[in-house]
């Protein structure tokens, strides 16, 4: 089986810690993983920044503002990580890298006036990604990468419609049933049978007023809370099977045997 190893810069011990920990959550050895920081490199003291120190851990290809960019980073708290993967891992573990804020070698290296535009394009088509700048080939060996795609679900927030919720009057006819009362005069005049004289007469005038009443219907009106209506949200959850292809590289290894007289002779 093929090896490689993947190095890895980052600028917090946070963000390395951080990235061991998914890397040995996902499966990678403890032991092919090892960080470089300034306490593992106090002895070098000033010669953080020469590429013959990073060459050393390295390997000799490695690019002069490489070795400028690794050193900056560790004097000031950045850590290096390095991971020995099998060929078919390279993309697993570099994807793993890459979400915890590894650094672009080459971006870093241009802001910090270590590489210039022009270095830059000379260099493009042998430069690695940032977690890749230094997983080197040794000699006589030949690399073929095999791509692996993963399937990253997401959530987004789409509207799906509105209630609209309206208050307005109706008017419906009532009726309700109610006793009046009347009070009204009635004058009756009876006749006396009596023949005997009368005594006590009073002649004086005089007037009787009597007051009649009738009752009438009055309306008024009360207003009461017939019931209330609560405007609220009903959040559910509901687990949804997402379901898609995701495409793999494979390798088919196929021996071909020789032709010609050299083959004959075995």
């Amino acid at each position: 089986m093929t090896y490689e190893k993947i190095v890895t810069l980052f600028d917090t011990a946070q963000h390395a810690e951080a990235a061991k920990r998914n890397l040995e959550s996902a499966g990678f050895p403890s032991g092919e993983i090892s960080t470089i920081n300034n306490t593992t490199l106090a002895l070098a003291g000033d010669k953080l920044r020469e590429p013959g120190l990073w060459a050393r851990l390295f390997g000799k290809d490695i690019q002069p503002y490489e070795a400028g960019v690794y050193g900056r980073a560790v004097e000031s708290g950045g850590v290096v990580l390095t991971i020995r993967v099998p060929q078919s891992d390279v993309a697993k573990a570099t994807s793993i890298l890459n979400a915890h804020e590894a650094v672009d070698l080459q971006k870093r290296a241009m802001s910090q006036g270590l590489l210039t535009n022009t270095m830059a394009t000379e260099t493009k088509a042998t430069a690695q990604p940032a977690t890749m700048a230094a997983g080197r080939t040794l000699a006589g060996e030949e690399v073929l990468r095999l791509a692996e795609e993963q399937l990253d679900v997401g959530k987004r927030v789409v509207q799906d419609g509105a209630t609209r919720v309206r208050r307005f009057v109706t008017e419906r006819p009532v009726e309700a049933k109610v006793t009046l009362h009347e009070e009204h005069t009635q004058v009756i005049r009876r006749a006396i049978s009596d023949k005997d004289p009368a005594r006590d007469v009073d002649w004086t005038e005089k007037t009787i007023e009597v007051m009649e009443t009738i009752e009438e219907p009055v309306v008024t009106k009360s207003v009461h809370i017939a019931e209330e209506v609560v405007i609220r949200k009903e959040t559910t959850d509901t687990v949804t099977t997402l379901r898609d292809k995701v495409r793999r590289q494979q390798v088919e290894v196929e021996r071909i045997p020789a032709t010609g007289p050299l083959s004959k002779k075995r």
